[in-house]
């Protein structure tokens, strides 16, 4: 009698399945006519064996030994089965030397740098899956239509980013998605980002990891934590399948798809946060699911004792500049552009892309140049997170070519510190206000600066006016974790609060922090959730938290609609006013923007230490439009102060911002600017940011 499990094997094969050569490129799977190649490099391998599965069956229904002689050309092995077809499941064992540089173990199974899918958790921290979890690639038929998608290639200057966490963004009941936490949910919520005024998604990392990796407990509440960011990838290419609604064995791929495809129909593009620069393997103590087994020398950073250099904090570094590893993520950053239609890249801790084979920093890093000629990637946003947990830290100096943007670190710090009332920061707040000209002017535009004030790493905006100090005790780690200089101020309570005056200043606090970020030249980045007043509790380090802490509670739309509505104004208003864009620190026939600094008097900005005031007017025009003045005021002080105006001679100011007042008069609609009874002064008061429109 036939089992069933070689019954389901015989369909996915044909009369002609055999074994041959096969050819050393391209790495990975190649369906071809009449069967798939297989390719893997594993240079000091001695032994290789590729092993088939049928999905979801524990033990193996083929095994092929390839021989070092027909199936090797150089340090690349390869096979070509015929009469195969996709839909079975497929790993490599592999044998070699095992000492303190290599870690061969021909007992493991691994699965394919290269793989397009794994045997992830299809549902989202189910515990049920054998040990070969994650160690076996899907062989994915990648027919899909794209129809008429393509990409939207907006200027990195024009864009509104909006940094969000697949499953955090929609997992609450409060979304009221259909499917919630998963790829299918954010397509729900297009309209939503449509109606804000994002231009662009900013997704925290989606392939494939492992969110029972955390051993930890919640001393709070007893419950084992998760690892809910996914900045530990178990590959490169494969997308985390429990981000999928549809449950179906690679069915993520389309998935995704369909969710980038969605989002640039609304005018939205997609850009990935990408972690190259560690994998979840991690140390000597640390799980072998892949790279440890192929090839631990080539794929990490080693002392001369084996020992792994951890330059990520996590465990491992990837050896971004050894020769084959670049080649492996050049593949990997083309497949998201051609196969994904994804345009965009923010590359975690990518100043290690900088390092050299033995840590040292290299002047011009082999990978950030490749990175930055690729013609493939001629037209992707690349944006470098420009530093690293060693201590690295290149933000204004990090190599660029022209290509690379920034997270401008000096942005949040100089903001934040300005707004909370420290003294010394008028005459940084003003270079930030100007596009960060200290750091960027030269071989550089202010569409380079990615200013933020708050990202997934650190406290939500609410939380940056609440909290003085971290509250992670619930992280497991004795409140360890996380950044202690968080440059924040609770308003005179920590937490949450009854006393309406701080309520108040909070509210203010946080206006002014938006109105700095939306109204300075560069790209603005907003954190998910920002929006509607978003709470962590005070947690500055959420990645373990997969629970109410870090899911975002759509009530808080209905909650703080004034918010939401000065937000949605205000990015309106950036779109609408060109000349905030404008994307060069130079004037180009006499167009462009210029800035002239003010202070409580015209023409004297006070740049002194204990200045906490600054006014910018800003003007000038952008392409055929009319002359644009836009008069800034930001007073940190707590106490209010009267600033002179300039004289414009054929128009009047009209009040669009003032921090300080409640409500809807906060912020006004464009179409209903109030115009100024005096127009030589303006009396603001403490702790506000105040914007004038000359019309």
């Amino acid at each position: 009698m036939v089992s069933k499990s070689t019954t389901e094997f015989l369909s996915l094969i044909t009369d002609d399945f055999g074994f041959q050569r096969g050819h050393a490129l391209p790495f990975g799977t190649t369906i071809e006519r009449g069967g798939i190649n297989f390719s893997i490099y594993a240079r000091y391998a001695t032994d290789v064996t590729l092993v088939f599965f049928l999905p979801g069956e524990e033990e193996e229904i083929a095994a092929f030994p390839l021989d070092g002689k027909i199936n090797r050309t150089g340090d690349v092995w390869h096979v070509f089965i015929t009469g195969l077809n996709p839909g079975v499941e497929y790993a490599y064992r592999i044998n070699g030397p095992q000492t303190n540089q290599h870690r061969h173990n021909p007992s493991l199974l691994l699965s394919d740098p290269y793989a397009f899918a794994l045997n992830g958790r299809t549902t989202w921290a189910d515990s049920k899956h054998s040990d070969t979890l994650f160690r076996r690639a899907i062989l994915v038929n990648k027919e899909y239509d794209w129809e008429f998608d393509q990409p939207i290639n907006r200027p990195l200057a024009d864009s509104i980013i909006y940094e969000l966490h697949v499953r955090s963004f929609t997992q609450d009941s409060s979304s009221k998605v259909k499917n919630s936490g998963t790829f299918k949910g954010l397509i729900e919520k297009i309209p939503y980002l449509v109606e804000l005024g994002i231009t662009a998604v900013e997704l925290l990392p989606i392939t494939e990891f492992d969110e029972l990796d955390n051993s930890r407990i919640n001393p709070d509440t007893g419950a084992t934590l998760r690892n809910l960011w996914g900045y530990h990838p178990l590959s490169f290419f494969a997308i985390k399948s429990g981000y999928a609604a549809d449950s179906k064995l690679g069915g993520e791929i389309n998935e995704f798809k369909d969710l980038v495809k969605a989002l640039h129909a609304a005018g939205i593009e997609v850009i990935l946060d990408v972690v190259y620069n560690h994998s979840g393997e991690g140390d000597h103590r640390g799980p072998t699911y892949s790279l440890k087994g192929i090839d631990n020398s080539t794929y990490y950073m080693l002392s001369e004792d084996g020992s792994y250099m951890n330059f990520s904090g996590c465990g491992n570094t990837i050896n971004c500049n050894q020769p084959y590893v670049r080649h492996f993520i050049m593949d990997s950053l083309r497949y998201w552009v051609t196969e994904m239609h994804v345009d965009g890249f923010r590359f975690d801790l990518a100043s290690i892309l900088g390092r050299d084979q033995q840590g040292n920093v290299l002047d011009s890093p082999p990978l950030l140049e490749q990175i930055a000629g690729d013609p493939v990637l001629a037209s992707t946003k690349l944006i470098a997170e420009a530093w690293d947990a060693a201590g690295l830290y290149q933000v204004g100096s990090f190599p660029n070519w022209g290509r690379w943007a920034e997270w401008n670190g000096h942005f949040r710090d100089d903001v934040r510190r300005f707004v909370r009332g420290d003294s010394g920061m008028v005459g940084k707040l003003a270079n930030r206000l100007a596009g960060s000209s200290d750091l960027y002017q030269f071989g550089r535009d202010p569409g380079h600066g990615i200013n933020f004030v708050t990202s997934h790493d650190g406290f939500t905006l609410y939380d940056l006016v609440s909290y003085n100090d971290k509250h992670n005790l619930g992280n497991g780690e004795d409140n360890g974790d996380g950044d202690n200089n968080n440059l924040s101020w609770n308003c005179g309570a920590e937490g949450e609060t009854d006393d309406l005056d701080i309520t108040l200043l909070r509210e203010r606090q946080i206006r002014n922090l938006t109105t700095l970020l939306l109204i300075s030249r560069g790209v603005p980045m907003i954190l998910a959730g920002d929006e509607m007043g978003r709470t962590q509790r005070g947690n500055n380090n959420s990645y373990c938290q997969d629970n109410e802490i870090s899911w975002l509670n759509w009530q808080g739309l209905s909650e703080n609609k004034d918010l939401y509505r000065f937000y949605r104004l205000l990015i309106a208003f950036r779109k609408s006013h060109d000349l905030l864009r404008h994307d060069s620190f130079t004037l180009k026939d006499g167009l462009g923007l210029q800035i002239d600094w003010h202070g409580h008097q015209l023409g004297q900005p006070d740049w002194g230490f204990e200045s906490r005031s600054i006014a910018a007017h800003m003007f000038g025009q952008h392409g055929n439009a009319a002359t644009q003045n836009i008069y800034l005021i930001a007073n940190s002080h707590w106490e209010a102060g009267t600033f002179q105006l300039p004289e414009l001679n054929d128009k009047k100011w009209h009040r669009f911002i003032d921090t300080s007042l409640p409500g809807d008069l906060a912020i006004l609609d464009n179409s209903n600017l109030e115009n100024l009874a005096v127009q030589h002064q303006y009396l603001v008061a403490a702790r506000t940011v105040v914007v004038l429109i000359g019309c």
